[in-house]
């Protein structure tokens, strides 16, 4: 029996959307993957900014926010699934007497080798205060595959793929996330449009 085709795992990486995809939600994306298995993947989208902010937000579940700092960061879109739910990229978050695989909040999903996405209020609540994690990206809904989905885009020349690097989250103005998540593979995205070589 021949052996078996070693599947990918892409958690803790970005997806990035290829010049020309036409998918209105993903076009010109960059997706952080937080979680990707046989049964599919899970990721955010970290480039689209949303129409509100996070202090519009905390306004909306009744919290203050203390950290200005934070509060006229946008919320993203990231993804087209569960919009009316928040998800929050973070640092990861290490208590005393937690062991590794456990989180403060209650509703932690630990990205291998990378960051925390939490989806609970708590970390809201901990933030309201002037705690909580230092650096957060906020989105609205999510991105998902199911199994073998991203697999067969991925095929099919949708995406590109690239180690993580969390300083694009979080360090990168919004505009240059997706030319800084290129860069990472050594290319600029005019390289690989459809258009190029064409006078």
């Amino acid at each position: 029996m021949a052996d078996a085709v070693q599947p990918i795992n892409l958690t803790n990486h970005f997806l990035i959307a290829m010049p020309g995809m036409e998918d209105g939600t993903f076009a010109g994306s960059v997706v952080y993957v937080c979680e990707h298995s046989e049964r599919g993947a899970l990721g955010l989208i970290i480039n689209k900014p949303g129409d509100i902010n996070l202090g519009d937000l905390f306004e909306k579940v009744d919290l203050p926010l203390d950290r200005k700092e934070l509060s006229a960061q946008p919320v993203f879109h990231g993804g087209p699934l569960q919009t009316e739910r928040g998800f929050v990229l973070h640092d990861p978050m290490i208590a005393d007497g937690l062991g590794a695989d456990e989180s403060i909040y209650a509703s932690t999903l630990a990205v291998p080798g990378g960051l925390e996405m939490t989806t609970s209020k708590d970390v809201l609540e901990a933030m309201s205060s002037g705690g909580g994690p230092r650096r957060v990206l906020i989105t609205l809904g999510f991105s998902s595959w199911g199994e073998g989905q991203l697999e067969s885009e991925i095929a099919g020349n949708s995406w590109l793929t690239v180690d993580a690097d969390i300083s694009v989250i979080f360090d990168s103005p919004i505009e240059q996330r997706y030319d800084r998540a290129m860069r990472l593979l050594g290319l600029e995205a005019w390289m690989l449009s459809p258009d190029a070589g064409h006078a």
